[in-house]
């Protein structure tokens, strides 16, 4: 090995403090080529033989350069990776951890193995300890609540983007002179563009890491929304709404996956559990502003501007008070650096070592998920139920007005509050969540380690979705048959209260299961599970207003009580027959 790959390890001082640990893995595997030279050119170049270890004592290196002249290092630190199989211990409902899981099973092949290292093979960066203050899962506490509160503030501010032209419908048709089936697209486009994001944002950030993606994706949805706001004409303002729910789902997709990067197994379940709170909170807060906007008589265009400025400042606060939390793109970066300093280009990240193969991601992005989803019988029960249950929450935009505006007869601002109690029930689902069912799945799981039997059964995620299905279908018949004039509003808007709590309760109960199922392919699953539910979002407001007008209220809500009747058996189902039904999956967890 040549002198320019060579490490001076004589200690530059004891005091921790003033002497930052250097990069110890890729010491240690230095270690490893120098224990095979000769002891003669050991001594030549004036190295003590040390034995290898994992984690070197704290020292600040000096390099050779490949002239021969010692060069100090500055300051730099290596990571420690998070383990692989925290990664599928929790999720959130728009997407979540889905964006990690395969990365860091190639981190866990690329491990530094001690005694097979090789003159001329790469040395992978990886972190300096358990306790490096670079690993994002070592941030300030304080620092790691606002990247949680901030991920759940993206996520809000897209889907109160998403819902906002609800309470201005009126007003377009006037502007526009089209019918409300196409004023309904404003709302269903945004949200078929939450079927195309997820496949782009979700391997950008694998490569790119997170913070650059928010950067483009925030800027380009501020840019469409101001489009929204300028619009002249019919076809310009659709296409500026679809192209905002394609970058807008940028923040469904990668704010789950800020968590998953900064918190460890045990909080982030919590911390995630919280999270969800922010996608109901979005479409609930839509409509209070545009029905304001309305009742002011204000321009259509302000519901668009608002849009624009609420997006804006998050786009600020990306910039300036975001780091990167993404492991992989951590260690490249600092693969660069090291390589800058040294001069060698022998120093690789883990993430350079995967082989970019468009062929391959492409497969994996836009094929794998939906063979996997009519592959997998419990996938396809779980797409089914969930892409119901969230395109309800999208079809409630077009029935409230049936319920509150022609029989109650409350104007477009009343109107709107009436979604309050939905997010509220969502907050007591959370609660709910966090105060009883997570801390029995916790109990479980410590009692199965005790006794050595191993993990919990997925079955054990979904008996939370046999509490809330009921919910759900008591919740419809509520709305329905106490909507008239003789009966107090209270009464079917705290039916939307129901209703939240068994919208949240089912989407933690089947992503969790997902996760658990499916593991290392939970990735590949919850996409299929993203695109099938966006879809569902997208189609139901378009035929809302036909449905009730037809069926009218108290019908309408009883077919959609009665279709979640029909679907009530599916987690009882697999709560008793799930173990069965696994062991015929081919891509199932063992």
């Amino acid at each position: 090995m040549s002198d320019a790959a060579n490490i001076d390890l004589e200690k530059q001082g004891r005091d921790a403090a003033t002497t930052p640990s250097a990069h110890s893995e890729a010491r240690e595997e230095l270690y490893v080529r120098q224990e095979t030279d000769s002891s003669e050119d050991v001594e030549k170049r004036g190295l003590e033989r040390q034995p290898s270890t994992r984690f070197a004592p704290q020292q600040a290196p000096v390099y050779r350069g490949a002239d021969g002249e010692e060069v100090t290092a500055k300051p730099t630190r290596t990571f420690s990776r998070r383990a692989a199989r925290d990664a599928s211990d929790a999720a959130t409902p728009f997407g979540g951890d889905l964006s990690i899981s395969r990365t860091e099973m190639t981190l866990e092949r690329f491990k530094s193995q001690k005694g097979k290292v090789m003159a001329g093979e790469p040395v992978v960066v990886h972190w300096e300890g358990d306790d490096d203050p670079e690993n994002p899962q070592n941030f300030s506490k304080w620092y790691k609540i606002y990247l949680t509160l901030f991920g759940a503030l993206l996520v809000l501010n897209s889907t109160f983007t998403s819902s906002c032209p609800s309470g201005i419908v009126p007003m377009m048709i006037n502007y526009f002179q089209f019918s409300e089936e196409v004023a309904t697209l404003t709302i269903s486009l945004w949200v078929a563009g939450y079927c195309l994001g997820p496949l782009i944002w979700g391997p950008l950030s694998e490569r790119l890491g997170r913070k650059p993606v928010f950067v483009v994706s925030v800027f380009m949805y501020t840019i469409w929304n101001m489009g929204c706001a300028l619009a002249k004409n019919t076809a310009s303002i659709l296409v500026f709404r679809f192209l905002g729910g394609v970058f807008g789902a940028a923040p469904l997709t990668n704010s789950g996956g800020i968590i998953a990067d900064v918190w460890d197994a045990k909080a982030r379940g919590i911390a995630l559990s919280f999270f969800s709170i922010a996608p109901f909170a979005g479409p609930a807060i839509g409509p209070i502003v545009s029905g304001a906007i309305q009742v002011r008589m204000a321009s259509w265009r302000y519901v668009y501007w608002t849009c624009m400025a609420f997006s804006g400042v998050c786009l600020l606060l990306v910039i300036f008070t975001v780091r990167e939390t993404y492991a992989p793109t951590i260690l490249t970066r600092k693969a660069k650096r090291i390589r800058k300093e040294t001069g060698q280009d022998f120093y690789k990240s883990p993430l350079e070592l995967t082989p970019l193969d468009p062929k391959h991601l492409l497969h994996d992005t836009l094929l794998f998920p939906f063979v996997m989803l009519f592959q997998e019988p419990i996938l396809m029960a779980f797409g089914l139920y969930l892409s119901f249950v969230y395109g309800i929450i999208y079809l409630l935009f077009g029935a409230y007005p049936f319920v509150f505006e022609q029989v109650h007869g409350f104007n477009a601002l009343q109107e709107g509050l009436t979604f309050i109690p939905l997010f509220l029930g969502g907050v007591v689902g959370v609660i709910f969540y966090v105060a009883i069912m997570n801390p029995r799945y916790v109990a479980k799981v410590e009692q199965y380690a005790r006794e050595g039997k191993g993990r919990v059964p997925p079955e054990e995620r979904l008996k939370i979705v046999c509490i809330a299905a009921p919910c759900l279908v008591i919740s419809f018949f509520w709305l329905g048959w106490t909507s008239y004039r003789s009966i107090s509003f209270w009464s079917p808007m705290m039916a939307g209260s129901l209703l939240g709590f068994a919208i949240l309760l089912i989407f933690l109960g089947i992503f969790n299961g997902i996760i658990d199922i499916y593991l290392a392919k939970a990735a590949s699953g919850l996409a299929g599970n993203t695109v099938m539910r966006s879809a569902f979002g997208a189609g139901f407001p378009l035929f809302t207003s036909q449905m009730f007008k037809t069926l009218g209220i108290q019908w309408a809500c009883t077919l959609l009580g009665g279709l979640s009747l029909l679907m009530l058996p599916i987690p009882f189902a697999l709560v008793k027959w799930g173990p069965k039904i696994r062991s015929w999956s081919k891509h199932a967890a063992s």
